[in-house]
């Protein structure tokens, strides 16, 4: 059996490749905006296909939300900007505007009527399951997109979707036999499971110097500015239930709970009373900017702050970065009140010493050390095997259903999808940050084959020939259609 699994194990590995992000059902909302300027303009051009900014924040948005929905809504600018976010949204658009292009030499369009449907169809737009022209009017006018803009983002989903449905390729009966077999092969295994709580590490300031000595370039201080801070509060502002009511109605797809279903206004009266209360303040914000600059304004407080402070969102720190001392910025939302900013003095980065550094260096120097030393265990433990007193499994497949304890279910599955797609007999996999030693005792196949199986392996083989086709589809379009880009910081 092991040497069947030397023969057809790359079958075993599924890919599910996703070619675009999909506008059309999950909502445009208004979180994690991302724009480079009033202008309006592409932001770069594949092949003969603009890709603007409008699109482009679009994008960004939708991804913004979703990230932010699996995250428990604790996403922020700071952590969209770590996670790469705009890359991702560009990636996506690019791959996109590939594929259009395509499209366009094959001759697929999209008709009046099946634009028409595909936009009433969005829940976002719906009343009561119906389409509502005043919400659909309502969102373009807040996003200050023509109808002519938005519906343009749709008709190209629907190209993609359409010319993608003609390239469709179904699973080839011995296909989904291989298929079939690989995942009806099971494993009885010997196992153990190590964890960093299974090494030693000592520590000690000798060890601890060498390994800064090391890696002295990482540690270094923050760039810190020197900001003067004039506050304008948005607390006082006064708003009617009336005022309330009407922001609600224009801006109802704004509000939505963690699992993106939309907000009724009694749910979101917190929140809609803080917007509103912030856009009425708007023009007070903006009067203390011009008497802050003419020195008729004295600053509310002075703060020194690293870069990245989480008090200011990464588009402001952006702009900090780029301006230079004594620069007074435009008022800036911050936590329900506006702050206009004053650049004082910038102190730069520079290396730390030993002791600056030493918390940092231990917290690294653990994790580094623990890593090697449980690599090393593991690989004593694998020359010793039949001394580690490991557990012994049940048969298993790729749909075991119980954790390998003390494994999560999580790690198990991870283990075993990495156990089916090895050729060796006895090893070890890194699983999260725990090393299994196993040893195959016993290999057999099981004969029964469920509808569910079945219908999983029909899937899978589609899946995989999708994902395989469109990978090296995008491959092939990338050398054919030249990406240029009009703006900095898009490419990967």
């Amino acid at each position: 059996m092991i040497s069947w699994m030397q023969k057809h194990h790359k079958y075993l590995v599924i890919t599910i490749w996703i070619a675009t992000i999909a506008f059309i059902g999950a909502g445009f909302f208004g979180w994690g905006s991302y724009q480079y300027g009033s202008k309006a303009g592409s932001i770069a051009q594949v092949g003969d296909i603009d890709i603007d900014r409008a699109k482009f924040d679009l994008t960004y948005s939708n991804l913004y939300q979703r990230y932010n929905q699996s995250m428990d809504g604790k996403l922020d600018d700071k952590k969209a900007e770590e996670l790469g976010l705009d890359k991702q949204a560009f990636s996506s658009l690019a791959a996109q505007a590939r594929l259009l292009n395509l499209a366009k030499e094959f001759g697929i369009i999209v008709s009046e009527d099946e634009l028409a449907k595909t936009v009433a169809g969005i829940p976002a737009f719906q009343n009561n399951g119906t389409f509502d022209k005043e919400i659909y009017q309502s969102f373009l006018q807040n996003r200050r997109l023509q109808a002519k803009t938005f519906e343009n983002l749709i008709r190209d989903e629907i190209l993609i979707e359409k010319m993608m449905a003609l390239l469709e390729s179904q699973g080839m009966p011995f296909e989904k036999e291989i298929l079939s077999s690989a995942l009806n092969v099971s494993d009885k295994i010997a196992y153990k499971v190590l964890t960093q709580n299974d090494v030693n590490i000592t520590i000690n300031d000798e060890k601890l110097k060498q390994y800064f000595e090391a890696h002295k370039s990482a540690y270094k201080t923050p760039k810190m500015y020197q900001l003067d801070i004039l506050w304008t509060q948005s607390s006082e502002a006064n708003v009617t239930q009336e005022e309330i009511s009407e922001f609600f109605k224009q801006n109802s797809f704004n509000y939505r709970d963690a699992n993106g279903k939309q907000m009724q206004l009694e749910q979101a009266k917190q929140k809609i009373t803080a917007d509103l209360k912030m856009q009425k303040t708007k023009k007070e914000a903006q009067k203390n900017y011009i008497a802050f600059r003419k020195d008729a304004l004295a600053k509310s407080e002075t703060l020194s702050l690293s870069i990245h402070d989480p008090l200011f969102d990464t588009q402001t720190w952006k702009e900090i970065e780029r301006s230079g001392i004594n620069t007074i910025l435009k008022p800036k939302a911050v936590r329900e009140r506006y702050a206009t900013v004053k650049i004082a003095s910038v102190e730069e980065p520079k290396e730390m010493d030993f002791d600056q550094a030493r918390p940092a260096v231990i917290v690294d120097y653990q994790k580094d050390a623990a890593s090697d030393e449980l690599v090393k265990l593991a690989q004593s433990t694998l020359k010793n095997f039949q001394e580690c007193n490991a557990t012994v499994s049940d048969f298993l497949t790729l749909d075991t259903p119980d954790n390998l304890k003390p494994l999560n279910i999580q790690e198990s599955l991870q283990f075993l999808q990495k156990l089916f797609t090895s050729i060796k007999e006895k090893d070890i996999i890194m699983v999260s940050d725990k090393a299994v030693v196993y040893a195959i005792l016993e290999q057999r196949m099981v004969k029964a084959v469920d509808l569910n199986t079945t219908n999983f392996v029909n899937e899978s083989i589609e899946q995989l020939k999708r994902g395989v086709f469109q990978a090296n589809l995008l491959k092939n379009l990338d050398q054919k259609y030249e990406t240029k880009f009009f703006v900095e910081g898009l490419e990967n």
